[in-house]
């Protein structure tokens, strides 16, 4: 595998994960345009290159905004040692980002062949581009005033299965939780919030399984290490910058500049589609 290739994939991965881009349109757009052929015949390995771009930016979000998630984590498992008292904000908020993977990871075990297929769709991965960032420019002209700590069972759930619709390439795990967040009245960085949280334990559980999948590192070929490496350090160093500069847009900015950038990405490959360049 090409070093090169793997650390710019890295970045685009770190820059799109925590933005309402779809990171995995992009990782499947940017070999198509640029005609890159690493993983040919070998979709298994795709996929655990994938997920180890996916785990770099994890990575990333745990080191920016560690205080918080260790919180969750500390909290959330001292509710269940103890059994007895009241459950502190940040332990009830770390077990109803628990919940809401549930619906994301019944899908993806369940329908996994249907969504390997669909990952060789560029055109399906173009309209869902387009059509998920309509939805985030509707969603956003809410006026939503709750916060991160407001959420509730039916708020995990409801965003949990706004966050299985992200298995298909184009439709963006944050992009569709931030929309769902908006759409369930939350204010415009506690969706960010949310959708960066969310990302915690369903890319670790999805790097673990897949990890097992492929039978651990020893199921990755020696020739394909360096790249794995070089492109999970890219994808974290670029995934710390992202959350930093999500956090800061989202307090005065909107999401529409996402949505224009979706749908003219979503124009220019279908007209590539169109005119038979690609």
């Amino acid at each position: 595998m090409s070093v090169l290739h793997a650390i710019l994939l890295g970045i685009a991965q770190g820059l799109t994960e925590f933005l309402p881009v779809s990171s995995s349109g992009h990782l499947q757009i940017i070999p198509w345009l640029a005609e890159w052929d690493d993983f040919e015949g070998n979709d298994d390995l795709k996929q655990a290159f994938d997920v180890a771009l996916h785990l770099g930016t994890l990575v990333g979000l745990v080191a920016c905004l560690w205080r918080e998630v260790w919180a969750l984590l500390r909290d959330g498992i001292s509710a269940v040692v103890r059994r007895h008292g009241s459950i502190t904000a940040e332990g009830r908020l770390g077990w109803l980002l628990v919940l809401a993977t549930v619906p994301a990871a019944a899908v993806g075990v369940g329908l996994r062949s249907v969504i390997d297929e669909a990952d060789d769709e560029v055109w399906l991965t173009a309209v869902m581009l387009a059509v998920f960032g309509i939805l985030l420019w509707w969603a956003d002209r809410r006026q939503g005033q709750r916060t991160a700590g407001d959420a509730g069972v039916r708020d995990a759930l409801l965003l949990g299965l706004a966050q299985a619709c992200s298995l298909q390439p184009g439709v963006s795990r944050s992009g569709v939780i931030m929309t769902a967040g908006r759409l369930l009245d939350f204010d415009r960085v506690a969706a960010a919030r949310l959708a960066m949280l969310m990302s915690v334990p369903v890319i670790a559980g999805a790097g673990v399984y897949l990890f097992i999948d492929i039978g651990g590192w020893g199921g990755i070929p020696a020739d394909a290490r360096a790249g794995f490496a070089w492109g999970t350090a890219a994808s974290a160093v670029t995934g710390f910058a992202a959350v930093k500069g999500l956090l800061a847009l989202v307090r005065t900015r909107s999401f529409g500049p996402f949505a224009i950038y979706r749908v003219l990405v979503a124009l220019l490959v279908l007209s590539l589609i169109a005119a038979s360049v690609r």
